[in-house]
């Protein structure tokens, strides 16, 4: 099976598809007018006859170089293979005896020895090819020797001209073949400067357009080189000689070639025009150049020669016409005009082409050409023209056309089509191959096509046969395909499926027919899923040294593996570590500059690939500034000028200027100023008395670079501090002083030595003089001042070059000291029994001695009103009102109780005296919650409750209120009951509650005012204890009464059923089993609610612990119930030992009789002690491997002990000692029913046992073994 991608290509007018599978053998069908092109595939080659065909030959003129052999190119093909013959000048030339000429062998290529007559081997020849179904012509070739003629003696005239005036110097070489290529040079093979007023003309002359004292010189020499003899030849000097004792004036332009103001110029179609203008004037003209009546073709035109030489390449018929050349200067203009002419050699519209017909078939040869002047055209065959071969009434000839009727068979041959005029002529060759051929199918069987879904699909069918076969198409060997909106069929027999969908996916047939025969050939098309990146990566910006990851996610047809190939910059990736390629992304690690670029995800399958690229952009902070220069040096400022570092692809942002005070801190660098980042210079203003040195920093997105080298060191000049000390305060400390304090100025404020401070003071309003102090400190204490008064201070700065600016006045105050009077008048007024309200009366201002800051209330509770209340404590309180206030609010007191209350004003010094002390008293209030509330002594529907009274009574209690309400298992509470109680009561008995029941107890205490916030209290009635004992893990609080009710067991086959009571506030409930003697951690599963609870899949015959646990939201044990031992019973045993079966041997005999007495034998044995039914149903539920049977009597082993004859311990027995059993140990299993005893507090059974149906006195009897453990463990707590 052969698969093929398909891939686009265009195909004439319609886009087409080729197979990836190598070349395609495209078979063109031909109606009347076309024929049937003989593929070249040696399969369908071998045994098909085919006329010559020329495949390879020389061009028509062919220049040698006489040192060298002449080759004549001429290859042709056909079956059989052609022979080869030629003619020189027409005439036969005979190949065999020229020693001088050599035919390859296989082919008809010439080669001439040209010996020392080259002119001998000149002349015209073609080559003929020739084989039984007819002959080819090649060209004539025309064969001429190259030649270098050497310059004729001539006598050369110095050439002696005026400045100013034109001058020609003529080249007129030799005519060689090929031409010679023409140059000037002078004696020392210089070449000679050419320009816009010397200039080399086509024909190899040298132009000057105004010649010049310069251009004297005695060398002017032209040079001709012969390309093919690589020779060259020079003419004899020329000497110039130019005048400039009268200069010629400036003048208009003229044309020195071509002279006239017209000329014409003739050129063949598709050869290069070539014009030319060379113009003389003074000043030099320029010349420029128009097409009249229409425009150059700019894109085949050219100018050379300083605009001289227009050039138009390719030239055809529409480049004819008038084109005028204009040379200007600045006087005038000229204008000369060259008609063009353009004539044509023959050239093909439509070459013949070879026909295959079938016999009776009809076909036409056409040789359509066109030229200027028109082509004849004449028709050969064979080589002989029409005209002269016998007259064939099946062929006719009109002129540019051969019309072929019903050919016959053998009569194949070789039409020659020539077309000539006086320019050249074109010879064409074309066969008609008459042949009678079944259909053939060339493409491969069986092959699978596949393509991508929404793409052209193309099925070749490529066929051979003549008649030229039909072809038809089926899609799964049953519908027929026809051209439509979906299918194009084309004239190869190329299925072309126009969008592809899955739908178009199956079988396909094409089938080839013609009246020989029918042929058809298979193959397949597979519609595939598109390949698409789903998540493209994205354009990342990454600082150098981190790492960056580009995604790739690739959907794509199930069927096709796309490869994942990643580019950078469209090469591939760096052979680097850093570069890991995962399954759909590429990360780069530890990225650097270089890592920078394109890069391209590329996810690439055998039928289409998508791509998707992003940018990865590698920052980094700038590299620092450097070239640090200052410039505009000034008193107080200066010019700095940097050169900035590299960016590193992140836009700097600001540079940071700073600088360095190596008189005051050295090594200290501080910042100064930022510039924006498009700035390479500032102005810094600067201060006096420092040395400063600069260092500049730039800062992008990434962070700032490193600081620049410093500058030189700038040094500023000393001068009088600009400024003056700043935050001056004068305040006091104590009584009789003034502190007065300022910030000084820093090293770099201080603009010179010697720096101190001249300190100003004088009291306010009463104009006294200023009192001055020189300091170099910060500080100044003014001693012997008036208690708080107001002054007026100023502080100067001066160095040894003068002093600061005048300072700015401020105000202070002198030392403050107590306060001298205390608050009068004070009143209280009480609001509730919590808060009261305190005036006063202020003091008078002057002897507050200071800035008054406010008043501290002070009270303390004295003592509870009531006589049996025990004194309170007397901490003291205080409350602060700010400001000058006369009353305030005192919160948060006691009620019923007795306060003293008295006030002191306060300055910032301290406080003053007191005021006379107010007592006042609080009203009742609600008393505060009981002191305790506990449960104690419950009974079945009984509880008695205690209690403490309030700590705080706030007053004289009138009793207590309890309320009290049920609560059920799941937190749901019952109807509320309400209880009155005297206050002298401590405890009281709640009757008539229900037993094991949660009750929630509330009790207020109250006085006049009402209750008070309650206590609150949960407990338990009591149950019957004797039923239950719940385990409580240590640390647990026990609850009052029992918490799990009764719990029931009952075994079933492969399991147990569970149910029980709780009564417990626990959610989580689990049944938790294990085991016996297991040590493997406890199972549990969890249960809701007292349901019962089926545990399934324990192993048959094994004995398991089993216990029922309440545990909290932590998973930690609250109620659990003692482990309890059941047995789950043994299943029947199904499993039959056959080797120790009698039966089963006797079978085995194939004895009949035998058979039938062993089936007895067994039924008696099965018979055997039918009063024992229950022993005969414990024999069929025995488990040999756990209970091997008493070889003596058949009865358990492990009931031989006499321990186990005894009835467990707290089970209740008949008064005989013996236990009555159930009819069998299986009857829970039957019944799928518990027995009805029930566990003690330790887990031992109550209740007596009980059976399904009675047995007479001597089946008890008989009975009276000890209790099965199936049976015997039926119940649990």
């Amino acid at each position: 099976m052969i698969i093929v991608t398909l891939k686009p290509r265009n195909m004439g007018r319609n886009r087409k598809w080729l197979p990836g599978l190598g070349p395609v053998l495209l078979i063109l069908l031909s109606h009347m007018t076309s024929g049937l092109e003989v593929p070249l595939d040696p399969k369908v080659l071998d045994g098909l006859p085919q006329p010559p065909t020329i495949t390879l030959q020389s061009p028509k003129d062919y220049i040698f170089d006489p040192r060298e052999n002449i080759v004549i190119h001429c290859e042709a093909k056909g079956k059989p293979h052609p022979s080869f013959s030629w003619t020189r000048n027409g005439t036969h030339l005979d190949v065999d005896t020229d020693h001088k000429v050599l035919m390859k062998p296989g082919a008809g290529t010439l080669v001439i020895d040209i010996g020392e007559k080259a002119e001998a081997s000149e002349g015209t020849y073609q080559c003929r090819a020739q084989n039984e179904h007819g002959a080819a012509l090649s060209n004539n070739f025309v064969i001429r020797q190259s030649r270098s003629p050497l310059w004729s003696k001539e006598i050369i005239e110095p050439v002696i001209v005026q400045t100013g005036t034109p001058l020609v110097l003529p080249c007129r070489p030799p005519a060689g073949l090929p031409p010679p290529v023409i140059f000037w040079m002078d004696n020392n093979f210089q070449r000679l400067t050419l320009d816009n007023r010397v200039s080399q003309a086509l024909n190899g002359d040298l132009y000057f357009s105004n010649v010049v004292a310069e251009d004297t010189r005695s060398d002017y020499i032209c040079y001709a080189r012969f390309p093919h003899t690589q020779t060259i030849q020079q003419k004899q000097p020329i000497s110039v000689t130019v005048l400039d004792s009268r200069s010629e004036g400036e003048r208009r332009p003229g044309f020195m070639f071509p002279v006239g103001t017209t000329s014409t110029k003739m050129v063949l179609r598709g050869q290069t025009l070539e014009l030319e203008c060379i113009a003389e004037g003074l000043p030099t003209p320029d010349v420029s150049w128009q097409k009249d009546e229409g425009e150059l073709p700019s894109s085949r035109t050219s100018f050379s020669r300083f605009k001289k030489t227009l050039r138009i390449s390719d030239v055809n018929e529409d480049d004819a016409g008038d084109y005028r050349c204009t040379a200007t200067n600045k006087l005038g203009s000229a204008h000369h005009i060259i008609k063009v002419d353009v004539k044509a050699a023959p050239f093909w519209v439509s070459a013949p082409r070879n026909l295959i017909l079938a016999p009776n078939e009809t076909g036409i040869l056409t040789c359509r050409v066109n030229g200027e002047p028109k082509p004849d055209i004449r028709w050969f065959v064979n080589g002989v023209p029409l005209e002269n071969t016998r007259k064939d009434h099946r062929r006719e000839v009109h002129d540019d056309t051969v019309i072929l009727n019903n050919v016959l068979t053998g009569t194949s041959a070789v039409y020659q089509c020539n077309a000539s005029n006086e320019f050249g002529y074109l010879l064409a060759n074309a066969f008609v191959n008459v042949l009678a051929e079944p259909p053939r199918v060339l493409t491969p069987p069986n092959q699978v096509y596949r393509v991508i879904t929404n793409n052209p699909a193309l099925l070749d069918c490529f066929s051979f046969g003549s008649p030229i076969p039909n072809i038809t198409w089926f899609k799964d060997f049953q519908i027929s395909i026809r051209s439509g909106d979906s299918y194009v069929i084309h004239k190869n027999g190329t299925l072309e499926i126009n969008v592809a969908q899955p739908r178009h996916s199956g079988n396909y047939t094409c089938i080839a027919t013609n009246n020989l025969g029918r042929k058809e050939n298979q193959v397949s098309l597979e519609v595939k899923e598109p390949t698409r990146i789903l998540k493209q990566p994205e354009y990342r910006v990454v600082q150098r040294g981190m790492s960056a990851m580009f995604e790739c996610k690739v959907k794509h047809d199930r069927s096709l593996n796309p490869t994942v190939t990643w580019l950078k910059d469209d090469r591939e990736l760096p052979h680097d570590n850093r570069f890991v390629m995962g399954k759909e992304s590429l990360t780069i690690s530890d990225v650097t500059e270089e890592d920078e670029g394109t890069y391209t995800c590329i996810a690439n399958t055998i039928l289409d690939q998508d791509s998707a690229s992003a940018k990865l952009t590698v920052v980094e902070k700038p590299d620092p500034p450097t070239d640090l220069e200052l410039t505009d040096q000034t008193e107080r400022s200066v010019q700095l000028t940097w050169t900035p570092g590299d960016e590193h692809n992140s836009p700097t942002q600001n540079f940071l200027i700073q600088y360095e005070d190596s008189l005051h801190q050295p090594g200290v660098w501080v910042n100064l100023t930022d510039v924006p980042g498009s700035s390479t210079t500032a102005r810094l203003q600067l201060s006096p008395y420092v040395y400063y040195s600069f260092r500049v920093q730039a800062r992008n997105e990434v962070g700032y670079s490193e600081a620049s080298g410093p500058s030189r060191q700038y040094r500023t000049n000393p001068a009088a501090p600009d400024e003056n000390p700043s935050n001056v305060r004068g305040i006091g400390t104590e009584p009789g002083n003034l502190v007065i304090s300022w910030t000084p100025l820093t090293g770099l404020q201080s603009n010179g030595p010697g720096l101190e401070y001249k300190v100003q003071w004088r009291q306010k309003d009463l104009e006294e003089d200023w009192t001055s102090k020189n300091v170099a400190d910060s500080q100044l204490v003014v001693s012997g001042t008036p208690i708080y008064a107001l002054y007026e201070i100023k502080v100067q700065a001066f160095n040894n070059y003068g002093n600061g600016p005048e300072p700015e006045v401020v105000t202070g105050y002198s030392g403050e000291g107590l306060p001298l009077s205390a608050p009068d008048t004070v009143q209280v007024m009480v609001h509730n029994s919590t808060l009261a309200e305190v005036h006063w009366e202020p003091v008078s201002l002057s002897s507050v001695q200071g800035k008054l800051q406010g008043y501290k209330v002070y009270y303390r509770r004295e003592r509870g009103l009531q006589e049996t209340e025990e004194e309170g404590d007397q901490q003291e309180q205080n409350l602060t009102f700010s400001g000058n206030r006369s009353e305030g609010m005192l919160p948060g007191l006691h009620p019923y109780s007795l306060y003293v209350v008295f006030i002191k004003v306060f300055n910032n010094k301290g406080e003053g005296p007191p005021s006379s002390s107010k007592t006042f008293e609080t009203p009742e209030g609600v008393p505060g919650p009981p002191a305790f509330l506990k449960a104690i002594n419950p009974g079945l529907d009984s509880l008695t409750l205690s209690w403490g009274p309030p700590r705080r009574s706030n007053g004289r209690l009138t009793g207590y209120t309890l309320r009290y309400q049920p609560v059920n298992s799941t937190n749901e509470l019952g109807p509320l009951s309400v209880v009155t109680l005297e206050a002298n009561e401590t405890m009281f008995t709640l009757g008539s509650l229900n037993p094991s029941v949660l009750y929630k107890f509330y009790l207020s205490a109250k006085t006049i005012k009402g209750p008070g916030p309650n206590v609150t209290e949960e407990a338990y009635t009591a149950m019957d204890i004797t039923l239950i004992q719940p385990t409580v893990d240590a640390g647990k609080v026990p609850p009052v009464g029992p918490v799990f009710g009764t719990v029931n067991a009952s075994v079933i086959e492969g399991g147990a059923v569970i149910s029980w009571e709780y009564f417990g506030h626990q959610k989580n409930v689990f049944v938790e089993y294990n085991v016996e003697n297991s040590e493997e951690d406890w199972k549990r599963e969890r249960v809701n609610g007292t349901h019962p609870h089926t545990i399934k899949g324990l192993k048959p015959g094994t004995s398991f612990w089993v216990r029922v646990v309440a545990r909290d939201g932590a998973d930690q044990v609250v109620h659990k119930t003692n482990k309890t031992l059941i047995k789950v019973p043994a299943g029947p045993n199904r499993q039959i030992d056959i080797a120790t079966q009698g039966w089963f041997i006797g079978l085995m005999c194939a004895i009949a009789l035998l058979i039938l007495v062993l089936l007895i034998v067994c039924f008696i044995k099965r018979n055997k002690g039918g009063k024992y039914p229950v022993k005969e149903k414990e024999d069929a539920h025995q488990d040999p491997e756990i209970q091997p049977m008493k070889e003596d009597d058949g009865t358990f082993g492990e009931y031989s002990d006499t321990e186990d004859h005894k009835p467990l311990k707290g089970s209740r027995t008949p008064s005989n000692g013996t236990v009555r059993r159930d009819e069998s140990d299986d009857s829970l299993v039957d019944y799928g029913e518990g027995g009805d005893g029930q566990f003690n507090e330790d887990g031992s059974f109550i209740g007596q046992y009980s059976g399904k149906k009675e047995k007479d006195t001597h089946e008890g009897n008989e009975s009276s073994e000890a209790p099965s453990p199936v049976n015997a463990m039926n119940s649990f707590v």
